[in-house]
């Protein structure tokens, strides 16, 4: 499967799926110009719109490439996606014909409180719940949610590519220094960063694996994180607590 990302509104990412064969899908298209400019660039035929959560954001060119396609959308149950013609929920199958594809949706709370993230074909579609170096503002849910949902998306093979909603990465990798300022990984992953923008070339998407060795919201178990919330006074025994902390002080990173 062919991965590309699309860039729209200010820092969003869309992205488009397809087979090599003519068929496409695309994931989240906050608005509906690009995504009509790519099929047209490369001649695919849109066959299935797949979103992660509410935000317009995400869902704002859904419903023009809905009727000017034709295709059926997957999305989670909830009242302010009213354009869904599928719903998913934690555990389900979506299982597309063309292009031949199989996403396994997994509930991952935080963000928002109904979003999901679909696994398949080798990549992570996970909205604004995983980043790379850094992960979602808690809007609806709460700390042991988001925690909760990362874990889950942590035992997913570490070849698997993380493609996220936003580029964040360089100013995720800001803050992560902070908290890791000699982790080698992070360090290098930082640099790759720094020269894919100046190329004005997307971040991501990245592997899992790399997340695992660089993002410190997926490592709020390792010693440097623990010693950051002991110098922070937080309650080092236990991890929610920890995550909170960090996701705190991301918050207010200038």
């Amino acid at each position: 499967m062919h991965v590309v990302p699309i860039p729209a509104l200010a820092d969003n990412y869309i992205w488009l799926l397809h087979d090599g064969h003519g068929s496409a899908l695309v994931v989240d298209p906050g608005e509906s110009a690009p995504v009509e400019a790519a099929l047209a660039a490369s001649g695919l035929t849109l066959r299935a719109i797949l979103l992660t959560h509410h935000h317009p954001d995400h869902i704002g060119g859904a419903a023009a490439l809905r009727e000017s396609h034709g295709v059926p959308v997957y999305a989670p149950a909830d009242e302010r996606i009213d354009l869904a013609t599928h719903h998913v929920a934690d555990g389900d199958t979506v299982m597309l014909p063309s292009p031949a594809a199989r996403f396994r949706v997994i509930a991952v709370p935080g963000h928002t409180t109904s979003h999901v993230a679909y696994v398949g074909e080798g990549v992570l579609l996970c909205g604004d719940t995983l980043f790379s170096l850094g992960c979602g503002r808690m809007f609806e849910g709460t700390p042991a949610q988001m925690l909760a949902s990362l874990d889950r998306l942590a035992t997913l093979p570490g070849d698997t590519r993380v493609c996220c909603g936003h580029e964040y990465t360089a100013a995720n990798g800001r803050f992560a220094s902070t908290i890791e300022p000699e982790n080698a990984a992070l360090a290098a992953r930082v640099q790759q960063v720094a020269t894919l923008r100046a190329a004005n070339r997307p971040s991501v998407p990245g592997t899992l694996a790399d997340e695992l060795a660089a993002n410190p919201f997926l490592r709020v178990d390792s010693h440097a994180v623990i010693d950051w919330c002991r110098r922070h006074e937080v309650h080092t025994d236990d991890r929610i607590a920890r995550f909170a902390a960090l996701r705190g002080a991301k918050d207010t990173f200038g």
